[in-house]
């Protein structure tokens, strides 16, 4: 089986997303490379690496096409800290389920990438 190993954002403007995902996490870059380098974060196991890439300019254009998911066992705190951090909100918690206690919420990054919180998976 396969194991989700990493993420890459690839950004005209690196120093801003790893700014901003430092905010989300909490904390400075696991690994880091000089200003507007390589720079990513240890997820739990998972690493989100974002980097420079001369080709891309601007904000996500599809941003819905691929969404990375932060779980968390507190879906609203964890969205009013990101909130509150200047994170764009996209979709505010809410249960894709009304027989579910899984909660979403879903947010935008300043090149536009979406993300979500959600609550752990317990019925898989």
């Amino acid at each position: 089986m396969l194991k989700m190993n990493s993420i890459i954002l690839s950004s005209g403007d690196p120093t801003t997303l790893i700014n901003f995902y430092s905010k989300v996490f909490g904390r400075e870059p696991d690994m880091k490379g000089g200003e507007g380098q390589f720079s990513g974060f240890n997820a739990n196991g998972s690493f989100i690496g974002i980097g420079p890439d001369d080709r891309i300019s601007g904000k996500n254009q599809s941003p819905s096409r691929v969404m990375f998911n932060f779980e968390t066992d507190d879906v609203e705190s964890e969205f009013a800290r990101i909130k509150a951090a200047g994170a764009q909100v996209i979709a505010d918690p809410y249960s894709p389920d009304k027989n579910s206690k899984m909660l979403l919420a879903t947010f935008a990054d300043p090149d536009d990438n979406y993300f979500q919180l959600v609550s752990p998976m317990t019925d898989m």
